[in-house]
């Protein structure tokens, strides 16, 4: 089992930024990617974005590329969303997902909301 606790949610206006964190525990061992969904009132969940667990390669949506960055750092066993000039679109329950050998682990989804 993986556990994924996020962090960094809230209320920001327009234009405005927000870091969320997503930290990682358990069987971590053999993970692929870790990323993010999300999932606003009355619509499906969507990726936003995914990172490799070694290497570089990284993956976005289109509406978010150039404004949101993912990292990572192994040694915190923690993933990073950078969201720049956020948008009242971008508002949604933000959930981190893990993906690794034997299954796909969510997160409990952290709330963003970016008012006009």
């Amino acid at each position: 089992q993986v556990q994924l606790v996020e962090s960094g949610g809230g209320l920001v206006q327009a234009g405005g930024s927000l870091r969320l964190s997503c930290a990682a525990s358990g069987r971590i061992f053999s993970m692929h990617a870790m990323g993010w969904f999300r999932q606003a009132q009355g619509k499906e969940r969507e990726f936003v974005a995914a990172i490799a667990w070694s290497g570089d390669n990284t993956h976005y949506a289109d509406s978010v590329k150039g404004r949101f960055t993912i990292s990572r750092d192994n040694a915190k066993n923690t993933v990073y969303l950078q969201m720049n000039s956020l948008k009242p679109e971008d508002t949604a329950v933000y959930y981190c997902n893990a993906n690794r050998s034997g299954g796909i682990y969510w997160g409990q989804g952290t709330q963003v909301t970016v008012s006009s």
